[in-house]
């Protein structure tokens, strides 16, 4: 009798454990990965050991039961929830009873925690968008203008990260401008190439491509070339006789922001521009034959550039490399870069800028400036060139300034770790820089440089003056400093010198050639 009271208590104490379990949505038996109850008419069954989906539910991954409709899954929940009735909401931290497998479920749109996944078609959805989707052929020939713009509204309208796919291919574009702001993330991932025409379409344009108020924004370039066919327009380009350097004869020009505000110059096609964007990333990008400026980095904030490439002959006058401005921050890490004009020009509101692993020429070398040909021009400050190689070309690293300038200020710049091989003037000040006969000689500029730094720079002259460091008589340069400078002309005209006008150098280490020991004349 006492064995049956027992076994009847036992009995029932298990229909109260299993009723309990019951109510509380956990199986009796998992079973094995895969053995879920059959999910009814509609329902997309998850892989893994899930609960049958209510009708028209979609699952997730892992093993979870289906959250109904109006329930908010909390953000950090554990196991495998009970379905909440229709408008629960779980507490914060709900953690499943002890020993149950899985992840939370889904959580419907608008909960707090994990985002749930926009429904097919709707507008804005982040993702994946590939041009030639879009239409673009990428034959070199078809003109693939308009699946870019498409592509581009679609990734910038998206809420979440999008990336803009461009196949292998050549793609013949016009004018591109891709405009901010966007309301998340892009990046342009390129294993194309992309063509300008040989002429410049007739509207007022403002440069080929162009990438504008963009924020974390990365173009992925994997070597692709921005080729701007630009030999037709080097031919007509007479900048060396008339010194008007930024409008082109076979374009109407039309007036765009370079590097100044107020005075602006006419432009009409540079070959990339980078105006207003913060905190991204440029990597991998070749831009070749512009029909004049090749980059142009503008009012732009914590910038990387990795990797760039520039190429054009000799002759390509006014191309230069990669002109920045008015930016804070920005980072050019590694680039090769042969052109007609600046490798590398560093005009007025710049500061906090790095440059390093350059290797430049032919061209005209690293240059600051030209500065005070306009006014209200905003200081330069915090400059450094490093690490660098300079070949073949009719500069090194200088600082050009206008006489007869309005006031500015370029201070606290660097050239470090230089190798020079067969540069003309490879040190170089000029405060009297006159190109074009175009200037007001004789009166002294007032950029007042301050702070100016060249050491460890070492190699080969093509001229005799190696070091030529030319002050403002009426401003005059402040704290410049020479240290451990060997360079050597080979040339009939005997040893290399360093010459000086209106500055005493401060020199440490090494003077090869010995500085100051001939009077510094303006020119060539």
């Amino acid at each position: 009798m006492v064995g049956l009271r027992r076994a009847k208590t036992v009995l029932l104490v298990l229909v109260v454990v299993i009723a309990s379990t019951i109510a509380n949505g956990a199986p009796l038996d998992p079973g094995p990965k895969g053995s879920g109850a059959a999910a009814p008419v509609g329902a997309t069954v998850p892989g893994g050991a899930n609960a049958a989906a209510p009708a028209g539910a979609t699952g997730t991954g892992g093993a979870n039961a289906a959250a109904p409709a109006g329930a908010t899954v909390p953000a950090g929940a554990k196991g495998s929830p009970a379905a909440a009735p229709v408008g629960a909401t779980a507490p914060v931290g709900a953690t499943a009873p002890a020993g149950a497998v899985g992840v939370p479920a889904a959580a419907p749109a608008g909960a707090v925690g994990v985002p749930a996944a926009a429904p097919a078609g709707a507008v804005g959805v982040a993702g994946s968008l590939d041009v030639k989707a879009a239409g673009a052929k990428g034959d070199g020939t078809t003109d693939d203008t308009a699946a870019f713009v498409a592509a581009w509204k679609t990734a910038c309208e998206a809420a979440g990260p999008s990336t803009i796919t461009v196949p292998k291919g050549d793609y013949l574009v016009n004018d591109l401008e891709f405009l901010g702001p966007c309301k998340g993330p892009v990046t342009l991932e390129m294993n194309g190439n992309l063509k300008a025409p040989t002429t410049v379409d007739a509207k007022p344009n403002c440069g080929w491509i162009d990438f504008t108020n963009l924020v974390d924004f990365t173009l992925n370039g994997n070597g692709a070339i921005f080729d701007g066919q630009g030999s037709l327009a080097w031919k007509a380009n007479d900048c060396a006789k008339t010194g008007k350097c930024n409008s082109l004869p076979i374009v109407r020009t039309f007036t765009c922001i370079i590097a100044y505000n107020i005075n602006v110059i006419t432009i009409s096609s540079l070959n990339v521009r980078f105006t207003g964007l913060t905190n991204s990333k440029i990597i991998g990008i070749t831009s070749t034959n512009s029909k004049l400026f090749h980059m142009n980095i503008l009012n732009c904030k914590n910038v990387t550039l990795e990797n760039i490439g520039i190429d054009a002959p000799p002759e390509s006058l006014n191309t230069d490399g990669i002109h920045i401005g008015r930016s804070n921050g920005v980072n050019l890490i590694g680039a090769k870069i042969k052109t007609g004009d600046d490798c590398v020009s560093i005009g007025d509101g710049t500061e906090n800028l790095i440059v390093e692993n350059v290797e430049c020429g032919p061209g005209h070398g690293i240059a600051v400036g030209s500065l005070g040909r306009y006014p209200n021009e905003q200081p330069v400050k915090g400059v450094t060139v490093r690490k660098s190689l300079i070949k073949n070309t009719s500069n090194g690293v200088r600082i050009k300034t206008w006489p007869g300038s309005p006031p500015g200020i370029a201070s606290n710049i660097i050239f470090e770790d230089i190798t020079m091989d067969n540069v003309s003037t490879p040190i170089l000040i000029d405060q009297e820089y006159c190109p074009y006969a175009d200037c007001k000689a004789g009166v002294p500029s007032k950029v007042k440089l301050s702070d100016v730094t060249f050491k460890n720079i070492k190699g080969t002259s093509a001229t005799k003056i190696a070091v030529k460091l030319i002050c403002s008589i009426g401003t005059p340069c402040t704290n410049v400093a020479l240290a451990d400078i060997n360079l050597v002309h080979n040339g009939v005209e005997g040893p290399a010198v360093g010459a000086c006008a209106n500055v005493q150098p401060v020199l440490t280490g090494q003077m090869l050639p010995p500085a100051c020991t001939e009077i510094a004349k303006p020119g060539p």
